[in-house]
């Protein structure tokens, strides 16, 4: 089987960005707000605390964009003010040809708008529906994998949507790829990126929708009331966040590249292959040679992997966590529940996620017999 993950950015990359973090910050903070837990409330002038300010002004400098807003709902709710911001109910939006991913799919049914599908992977397809369909106002691009053999590029996709029609606007799902590659979605041409704080270390339901500022600007005035925003201390965690993703995240793709090389080597038994694929995360695939997968799973947290995602790469996910494969990906391929397994690694080494695999299988087979 062939997939073709996301290039992650390497550990010495991984560095770099976050220094490239911290003096953001320092360009925007002074030593003692820095430890701060942050202001609450709407403050008069910004209708928002302060450093809820001050940390939108980092992840859009950081981010090479215009203006950053964070909102509530996290990425799911990124995703919807960023449609919000240019599409209203009864507009034709473009997606992909594939499964979309159940929380967006959501927010375009309640939004009420029309759905075209375009096989993402094919640029001269894109263009071809662009052309057929001149009502299209706006399109949702996932930088991550819906398909197990989905390939396209993601600045190729949106310069192919761009060139059928610059009138479309576009906003990205980066959520499981901000952090991780060169760059989201604004950064390749995209009017919105998006993603969660959530998977990059940060605080639950947190959005951060992040590019054109009109469109930040349209949101940020959609957003008025006291409930509505994000306070202080949330911000601030936010940014702790935005420090320490890159490396955390960097580590982990090592940990990936090893896994693969020794799982193909046949040092667990039962393993028939090994490879990695971006489902949603970027993550270690295993196929095994029976069709156990299940029954392996009801053993692993016995040896200390997580049992279930929290946010399938959150603050509170450290030990490796092996589940079932993505709904996107059940959908497209129903089988691949009984013969694969999904490992995320988290923040332990190739040795643990080997062991407790091992023992996981190892106990499956001695009670079949």
């Amino acid at each position: 089987m062939r997939t073709y993950p996301l290039h992650s950015i390497e550990l010495e990359e991984a560095k770099k960005l976050q220094f490239k973090v911290i003096d953001t910050i320092t360009k925007h903070f002074d030593g003692r707000e820095i430890l701060s837990l942050g202001d609450l409330g709407v403050v008069k002038g910004l209708n928002k605390p302060t450093y809820t300010k001050k940390v939108e002004n980092v992840f859009a400098e950081v981010f090479d964009a215009e203006a950053a807003i964070l909102v509530r709902g996290a990425g799911t709710g990124a995703i919807r003010w960023g449609l919000i911001s240019f599409m209203k109910s009864g507009d034709t939006i473009l997606v992909h040809d594939a499964p979309i991913y159940p929380t967006s799919k959501v927010t375009i049914e309640t939004m009420g708008l029309n759905v075209v599908k375009a096989n993402f992977n094919n640029l001269d397809n894109i263009k071809e529906v662009i052309s057929k369909n001149p009502e299209i106002k706006g399109a949702l691009v996932q930088n991550t994998r819906q398909k197990i053999d989905d390939s396209y590029d993601l600045e190729e996709v949106i310069t192919a949507i761009k060139e059928g029609n610059p009138n479309i606007k576009i906003v990205t799902d980066d959520n499981y790829a901000a952090l991780k590659v060169k760059k989201i979605g604004n950064q390749c041409g995209a009017d919105l990126g998006s993603f969660s704080s959530f998977k990059v270390l940060g605080p639950e339901g947190v959005g951060v929708l992040i590019g054109k500022k009109d469109l930040i600007d349209k949101v940020y005035s959609l957003n008025y009331s006291g409930g509505s925003q994000v306070q202080g201390h949330e911000a601030m965690e936010a940014l702790r966040g935005l420090v320490y993703a890159p490396v955390a995240l960097a580590i982990q793709s090592e940990v990936n590249e090893e896994l693969v090389i020794r799982l193909k080597s046949g040092e667990v038994e039962g393993v028939k292959d090994a490879f990695l694929a971006n489902a949603q995360s970027k993550v270690l695939l295993v196929e095994l040679n029976e069709d156990i997968a299940e029954d392996v799973l009801e053993l692993t947290t016995k040896y200390g992997a997580a049992s279930h995602p929290v946010g399938s790469e959150s603050k509170y996910e450290f030990v490796p966590m092996m589940y079932r494969v993505s709904g996107t990906f059940r959908e497209a391929d129903p089988t691949l529940e009984k013969r694969m397994i999904r490992v995320n690694p988290m923040r332990s080494g190739a040795d643990t996620i080997i062991r407790i695999l091992k023992s996981a299988i190892d106990d499956v087979k001695r009670e079949a017999k």
